[in-house]
Parts: C-alpha cells; structure tokens; sequence
C-alpha cells in the first residue's frame, strides 16, 4: 500500500482507492451520492481532501454490517459542517443502528427457521406460506397475491 507523504493534503482518486481498499467506481458513486466530495484541478482531476479516507473508511465499515447508504448519507449530513466522523462519532451512530440491526437479525433468523419448512413442503401458497404470508397477514387485507394489489369487487 502506497504511503502518502504528511505534507500531501489532497489525494488523486487513484491514490484513495489505493488506501482505503475501495475501488475508484465505489468513490465515483459514493461521490455521486454525496457521501464524499472533491475538488476539481483545472485539468478537471477529481482531488480528496485526505480525511476522506477516514470518511470511506467509516462508510465502508458502516456497510459491512448492513447500514444502508441512504442511512450512512444521513449520518454524514449531520455531522457539524461536514467533518469526517470520529471515533465519539461511530460509537453514538452505531448505538443508534445496534437495535435495527438487532431487528433484522430477529428477522433473518425467522426466515431461516421457516427455509426448510417451505422447501420441505413445495407450495409456495401465499395463502399459507410462512414465508410469503407470515402469520397470513394480508388475508383480512387482500385477495390473492399481495403483488397483485387489492382487487375491486
């Protein structure tokens, strides 16, 4: 991994994909989705200012354990103008996103319990299938498949 000099304060889009281990495509689209930003050279060269490392380093990690980026943007956007998140940072924003993901992994672990019976029993009825229909929630709601929307009578 390519050291960056202390005195280099901006980085090429090259050499923050070299360093932060993302690729240049993930930085353009992060950028487009305003998680990161740059500056433009007169030759029109993207240049980071070097804290963006830390601030992909915490969008990266944040989407490791399943945070939604849209989750992350919100984060970023409210931080104090703009500043890279720091440690007192991640620890607050992963207190909050602790019981979402403890949520989802209530719900993962439903959907495995539930895998073998639905292969087990080949159906697929959304009528009955734990999986599509659990507990037949939209019975009382809907008529047929719920992909279907309501149907008029």
């Amino acid at each position: 991994m390519p050291q960056i000099p202390e005195k280099v304060h901006e980085l090429t889009v090259g050499q923050l994909a070299a360093r932060s281990g993302a690729a240049v495509s993930a930085l353009h689209f992060y950028e487009s989705k305003g998680l990161i930003s740059s500056r433009r050279t007169s030759g029109n060269q993207r240049r980071y200012h070097r804290d963006t490392l830390r601030r992909v380093a915490f969008i990266r990690a944040a989407q490791r354990v399943g945070i939604p980026l849209a989750t992350i943007g919100q984060a970023l956007a409210e931080l104090p103008e703009g500043r890279t998140p720091n440690r007192e940072d991640w620890a607050a924003l992963s207190q909050t996103w602790r019981s979402e993901l403890d949520e989802r992994i209530k719900q993962l672990g439903r959907l495995r319990d539930h895998l073998t019976d639905c292969i087990g029993c080949g159906c697929l009825s959304l009528e009955t299938c734990v999986l599509s229909n659990p507990d037949d929630e939209f019975g009382a709601r809907i008529i047929g498949s719920r992909l279907m929307g309501e149907r008029r009578s």
